[in-house]
């Protein structure tokens, strides 16, 4: 029997796959929301878990500096060139499967990773780590789309954004905490070696949840498209490359020709894709999931978002842990309210009053624009901010949120199931785009301010930090215009 989901836009989910509608009537699909997002909370805990730990194994391992810039950025490398391709593998050989088989590439990388004995064998298998997050992150919004609808679906996305952003302020403050224990002498090793257990439960329980059919509808047949694959992995290299190891080289020349030959690869990929789909052909992202009502919007807005968080990080743990001299125990747990209010309000935002919805999205990006403001100005005097801090960092939170989750849930709303890997593939390269870009861009704004000010003291770098908060209020505002745009029908 065929079935036909509430949205009215094609048929529901295969029947291995069940739909969670009624409370207490199946636990399965809640179990399998559980580990898919355990996965990605994981995931991306590790892109920014390291960086806490970097000093220690710097001093340990006695790493120069480029090395350590290999061993943080080169996870977010592979993680980003290779989404969209493990999105395609999920579709052609099951998503189910091919989320098992990244979980387990990234659990033996992450062991791998804490028994290292040497710079050069951490940064291998934090490339290695990187591909095993690109081959299951994908699939965790495939799966939520297979697997619920209405409602439950809208629950499940709310979870998601939460534990997206979440994971970010979380890497910081586990990153911290672990590194500060250093326990039985292990000092930076916990970092990695932390996701080992948890893994292997995962993967354990996997098995047991996880749909493990060969591929999820007619899609399932399509290719590869090897050409486009190459194409877009060229592109998505010469952009990540330089925007994470471009600033500690100074921006040399080889970076900026590398950016420029990626918009030339970019445009040369979207001409062949068009191409492929006019002749017939099966294009690594379907064109019809671009021309959806509000894509392209959504992409610009997560863009936005995941800049405006990235860079905020970034830049707040240079100042507290370089100019005031926080200990990383301290600088993480400055997250933590940032971290928490995101999570309520990404899981919440849909029981607000419906006349509300429309206005979430404009008045999260200008809630992000003022607070980020008011952190800047706490901390304008060099001291350590106050209570009213504490206010900014929960609005800061608030407003991602509610600028994030309903832009993703409405970017999926129309996205028919069978397109599900092309949107989750796309949508999670754009997320991790923009936290690199915000990286790149507001972090270089922050050292560059800080070098011209002179000696490092927290006055300069609370000059320096300033100057940043305000350009990234600015975006925040530039991302609330946006939000007044209402989707096209």
């Amino acid at each position: 029997m065929t079935t036909t989901s509430r949205t009215g836009r094609g048929p529901a989910p295969a029947p291995s796959t069940a739909i969670s509608e009624a409370p207490g009537t199946d636990n399965r699909p809640r179990l399998l929301l559980a580990v898919v997002l355990t996965a990605l909370f994981m995931a991306v805990l590790d892109v920014f878990i390291v960086n806490v730990a970097a000093p220690t194994i710097g001093s340990e391992l006695r790493a120069s500096g480029a090395d350590l810039q290999l061993v943080i950025a080169g996870y977010a490398i592979t993680y980003s060139v290779l989404l969209i391709t493990g999105a395609r593998l999920g579709d052609r050989f099951g998503q189910g499967r091919v989320h098992l088989a990244g979980l387990a590439l990234f659990t033996v990388a992450s062991l791998a990773c804490g028994l290292s004995q040497g710079t050069t064998e951490l940064i291998v298998f934090r490339l290695v780590q990187g591909a095993g997050s690109a081959v299951m992150i994908p699939q965790v919004l495939s799966l939520i789309q297979r697997t619920f609808t209405g409602e439950a679906r809208v629950r499940a996305l709310g979870a998601y954004s939460a534990v997206l952003a979440v994971g970010a302020a979380a890497g910081q403050i586990a990153g911290g905490v672990l590194v500060s224990a250093d326990l039985l002498g292990t000092g930076w090793r916990p970092v990695f070696l932390v996701n080992v257990p948890v893994g292997a439960v995962l993967l354990v329980l996997g098995r047991r949840v996880l749909p493990r059919d060969g591929g999820a509808g007619p899609q399932a047949a399509r290719g590869l498209d090897l050409p486009g694959l190459v194409l877009l992995g060229a592109a998505v290299s010469l952009l990540t490359v330089p925007l994470v190891l471009g600033q500690g080289e100074d921006w040399p020349l080889w970076a900026w020709l590398s950016l420029a030959a990626s918009a030339v690869l970019f445009a040369l990929f979207c001409g062949y894709e068009s191409r492929l789909a006019r002749r017939g052909g099966a294009p690594l992202i379907a064109p019809r999931v671009l021309r959806r009502p509000g894509m392209g919007l959504a992409v610009l807005r997560i863009l936005a978002v995941m800049a405006v968080n990235a860079g905020f990080l970034f830049a707040l743990t240079l100042h507290i842990q370089g100019g005031l001299g926080y200990s990383a125990l301290r600088a993480g747990l400055t997250f933590a309210p940032t971290a928490v209010v995101f999570g309520v309000v990404g899981m919440t935002w849909r029981r607000w009053p419906a006349s509300w919805q429309r206005a979430l999205t404009p008045s999260g990006f200008a809630l992000t624009a003022l607070s980020v403001a008011g952190v800047g100005l706490a901390f304008r005097g060099g001291g350590d901010g106050g209570a009213a801090l504490y206010v900014a960092y929960a609005g800061v939170g608030a407003g991602l949120a509610l600028a994030f989750s309903p832009t993703l849930t409405g970017a999926l709303a129309t996205v028919r199931p069978e397109d599900a890997a092309d949107a989750s593939g796309l949508l999670a390269t754009v997320t991790q785009l923009g936290q690199l870009i915000g990286v790149a861009a507001f972090g270089t704004l922050f050292l560059n301010r800080l070098e011209s000010l002179g000696p490092l003291e927290a006055y300069t770098s609370a000059k320096a930090l300033s100057t940043c908060m305000w350009t990234l209020a600015g975006t925040a505002a530039v991302g609330a215009v946006s939000g007044l745009v209402r989707r096209r029908r």
